[in-house]
């Protein structure tokens, strides 16, 4: 990792990098939005971003602090009816990624959004599914950005609020999903990819400086690594001056708890 990047700044990097400007992209709040809009700022102007409130085509100059925030529809080509954005531009196939975060993944990449503990009397009680189950079925893949830790990579979910590859294998399939589902998970220590028979997910890149040990500690399942590991480049400069500046103007809008 460049020396001055911060684990949070590589995972967001990282992410952006994994957008081209060919995408309309279905974007979540949090570090999903800031690296949606990394992207857009340097390789990927010509992307489309969709929030759930109905915005397509925003263009934010700070990053919103939810799908309400005025930002979205201030800066978007247009703005349609939240039925219209489901179900013609969602569920018509229309959105080739949906980039999505989440308090807990499990080894399939299904992700719980809902309750920590029982749903009757839950440790937490998380903010919901929102319109995230259904992103996770109807766009093209899957993308999903979270910082690697035990309470967060879990064995077992509490509960599955989007579905990822299920139980494994083709369960997607067999339960008549035609989408590609999470093809790449994004963290602060590395890049997970789901095999391609089990689809399980498995370290396919480490990020500068980040030991596998490391990796594997920070996990609530024994992670597995592909043969041949790839390392993770470094962020530019252009990557981090852009991405500081960002959350510079963010904090400047809403505060310094904006920023993700």
């Amino acid at each position: 990792m460049a020396a001055s990047a911060t684990p949070s700044e590589m995972m967001t990097v990282a992410a952006a990098r994994a957008l081209t400007s060919r995408d309309v992209c279905f974007v979540g709040i949090g570090a999903p939005s800031a690296a949606c809009n990394l992207a857009r700022l340097t390789h990927a102007p010509g992307i489309t971003l969709i929030y759930e409130s109905g915005t397509i085509g925003a263009r934010p100059s700070v990053l919103p602090l939810s799908i309400g925030d005025g930002e979205l529809c201030d800066t978007a080509l247009t703005t349609v009816p939240v039925p219209e954005m489901f179900r013609y531009w969602l569920q018509g196939g229309r959105i080739t990624v949906g980039f999505l975060g989440g308090a807990q993944i499990d080894r399939f990449a299904n992700l719980n959004t809902t309750v920590v503990g029982s749903y009757e009397h839950p440790k937490v009680r998380l903010p919901g599914g929102g319109g995230a189950p259904e992103i996770a079925a109807c766009c093209g893949e899957i993308l999903i950005t979270m910082a690697m830790g035990t309470r967060s990579f879990v064995e077992r979910l509490s509960f599955v609020t989007s579905l990822g590859h299920g139980e494994g294998g083709d369960h997607r399939a067999r339960l008549g999903l035609r989408t590609k589902g999470p093809t790449r998970v994004i963290t602060d220590l590395c890049i997970l990819e789901p095999d391609p028979e089990s689809r399980e997910l498995t370290v396919t890149a480490l990020h500068p400086g980040v030991a596998r040990g490391t990796i594997a500690a920070a996990c609530g399942w024994p992670l597995r690594f592909v043969e041949a590991l790839a390392e993770t480049p470094a962020p530019s400069e252009e990557e981090l001056s852009v991405l500081r500046a960002l959350h510079a103007r963010t904090s400047l809008a809403h505060g310094s708890g904006a920023t993700a």
